[in-house]
């Protein structure tokens, strides 16, 4: 049975000492409670081993953002899957369009890192979409596809077990425009169908499959009703533990 997943991506956001405070504080918001869903937050790698070593890991899952497509090395600024393993981190956000369109990751990059991350025990969050050219176009099947058979869909299938996927829209993150909750529904149910393609039917219904467009509070509830959204990576919705919180509770 696949899970329900309310994952933080703090991005280039919080000093050590605010992450510090805003993760121990979320940990705090969540005691006493079982929340409906797995939680996770994504720090900025700085952050990683001292949050992990604040909160009730038993509740809070802690992400990397990043990893590096090398092992270990000669590579100046990079922080290798092994690193992010040691912080006590459990996941790594992987493929984010920031990532691609900023500093240029390809399909090839990211098929290093989502090997060196699995080799490492890491889950990946591997993210997934289209700009709002391809949208205008109808090409997002398409695009959104080409992607997934570049990277992941070239796993096995005991690996791609251990994958989350992450849809976003990249018209939708940070502008303050939000796909529809039938936009949304019909993308994740579109993948869950190539997967079920490529893997078969069990597996595919076993894939935790995430909404990453500007969720909020407010739409998270109406969102996470939809048969095939198992929840949200979430951008500055996480920054503030009563916005977050709302859309933990939203399952």
């Amino acid at each position: 049975m696949r899970k329900n997943i309310v994952a933080g991506n703090w991005k280039m956001n919080k000093t050590l000492q605010e992450g510090l405070a805003l993760a121990t504080e979320l940990n705090k918001a969540l005691a006493g409670s079982t929340p409906n869903c797995d939680v996770v937050i994504g720090t900025p790698a700085i952050h990683l081993a001292s949050v992990a070593a604040a909160i009730d890991t038993t509740k809070i899952g802690v992400a990397a953002q990043n990893c590096a497509n090398k092992e270990s090395g000669a590579y100046t600024g990079e922080i290798s899957a092994a690193m992010v393993k040691s912080t006590g981190a459990n996941y790594v956000i992987l493929g984010h369009s920031e990532r691609r369109e900023y500093y240029g990751e390809t399909s090839a990059i990211l098929n290093d890192k989502v090997a060196l991350a699995l080799a490492n025990g890491l889950t990946p969050i591997y993210c997934c979409g289209e700009a709002l050219e391809v949208r205008n176009a109808n090409g997002q099947n398409a695009y959104v596809k080409n992607q997934l058979e570049e990277t992941i869909f070239n796993l096995s299938a005991d690996d791609f077990k251990k994958i989350v996927i992450a849809y976003e829209p990249i018209w939708a993150i940070g502008t303050g425009v939000t796909a529809s909750t039938e936009q949304a529904q019909d993308m994740l149910a579109f993948i869950r169908t190539i997967i079920a393609e490529k893997y078969g039917k069990e597996i595919a219904e076993n894939t935790s499959i995430l909404y990453g467009g500007s969720c909020n509070a407010k739409n998270a509830g109406e969102l996470f009703a939809q048969p095939d959204i198992d929840g949200g990576l979430i951008g500055g919705a996480s920054l503030k533990v009563e916005d977050f919180k709302a859309i933990i509770d939203a399952f």
